[in-house]
């Protein structure tokens, strides 16, 4: 057997882990494990009637040798990169799929589909073992669908990938919020200021919410509950003027919109057409400081959420998906993605993803009036709720 594995979509602490864990289990069988670098696009770019060398240049072989120690490494030893392979612009088309057979002109752009099948047949792939967050395993599971074996890793801070409970790099991130959050009360206390931390969370606000729950914030703003801005506001300074220090601190969702202005997807675009969130911290705190006249701290967390080691619980589920998706292949079960659920390990239809992303239980964990979370029920839920 030779086994595919590509990292795909944004980086997040434990994808190394996982990439380690799928060499050593495929070991135990003697099959070769095959790095395809920078994701989809990798396979994309990659021509199979280039020089050999050129080839290569996207390609390299994984060992027990060479996925020595990276676990402890954050990021991907295989490069990632944001492509959706069904719709692809005309300026990111590589030239020799120009007027080619294997890329069809769209509404959207050009579909490449039949050019990655082409390519995954070159490099003679039995499986691929794609691991991505919801929009790159939903060009997985249209692979799957016409036929190609796969097990997908479902792996996002964001933790919206519907089918599973729980994806690589959720834990880091919350653990990574919490400890940023009390960090930034002593300069919060010090100037008596309002602040603003803004994380993760473009559709589901589950990692704002369980940061700012855990490090009890005052106030949590979600995508999953449009809010009220001088509502907010008010409750703000309200926190402020109770505590006896002086100050009050809220955790932003990067997807969070208000009731009286356009969805924050409209703020930017993503050079590669894809909507980009992020600023709305810093418009509540410029209305904050027009309109009252007081001066907010606010902190983008961002990247220093993405970058370094993963903790042990991203460690130890990413080790155990990529051990899974290996003995999936093993017993013939493509066609699927590894998943938790009720704290068990499983593994679900690779089109689990294609169904509606997973977001807050508003219900049982959110005071939409108070905006700040609320855990009306504890029994039988999940670890991490």
């Amino acid at each position: 057997m030779r086994i595919g594995v590509l990292t795909s979509g944004g980086d997040v602490p434990g994808l190394n882990a996982c990439i380690r864990a799928i060499v050593h289990e495929a070991s135990r069988h003697n099959w070769d494990v095959i790095g395809l670098l920078r994701g989809w696009q990798g396979l994309l770019n990659l021509n199979p009637d280039a020089t050999p060398s050129e080839t290569s240049s996207v390609l390299v072989p994984l060992t027990r040798e060479t996925t020595r120690g990276i676990e402890n490494l954050g990021g991907t030893i295989l490069h990632t990169a944001r492509v959706n392979p069904t719709e692809i612009s005309q300026d990111m088309l590589p030239a020799f799929l120009r007027g080619s057979p294997y890329s069809e002109a769209t509404a959207a752009g050009y579909d490449c589909t039949l050019h990655m099948e082409r390519v995954l047949d070159f490099l003679g792939i039995d499986a691929l073992i794609p691991i991505g967050g919801d929009g790159s395993l939903r060009f997985a599971a249209h692979l799957h669908s016409r036929g190609f074996p796969l097990v997908s890793i479902p792996k996002t801070m964001d933790n919206d990938v519907n089918g599973t409970d729980y994806s690589i790099g959720f834990s880091t991130c919350v653990t990574r919020s919490v400890n940023c959050i009390n960090n930034i009360r002593t300069s919060a206390d010090s100037h008596e200021r309002i602040t603003l931390i803004e994380l993760f969370g473009r559709h589901s606000g589950e990692p704002a919410l369980l940061a700012g729950h855990i490090a009890s914030a005052d106030r949590v703003l979600i995508p999953e509950c449009p809010f009220d801005t001088e509502k907010f506001i008010h409750l703000m300074l309200d926190d402020r003027s109770q505590n006896p220090r002086n100050y009050s601190i809220a955790v932003v969702a990067e997807g969070a919109y208000s009731q009286n202005s356009p969805h924050s997807e409209d703020r930017d675009r993503h050079p590669k057409g894809r909507q980009r969130l992020g600023g709305i911290g810093n418009e509540i705190a410029q209305f904050i400081r027009d309109h009252h006249g007081i001066d907010v701290i606010t902190q983008s967390l961002a990247y220093l959420l993405r970058s370094g080691e993963p903790d042990a619980l991203d460690k130890l589920v990413a080790s155990s998906f990529g051990t899974l998706a290996i003995q999936a292949i093993h017993q013939k079960s493509t066609g699927t993605m590894t998943a938790l659920h009720n704290g068990r390990y499983t593994l679900v239809d690779a089109g689990s993803c294609l169904q509606s992303q997973r977001r807050v239980d508003v219900d049982n964990m959110y005071d939409v009036q108070a905006y700040r979370p609320q855990i009306r029920r504890i029994l039988d839920m999940p670890m991490y709720l």
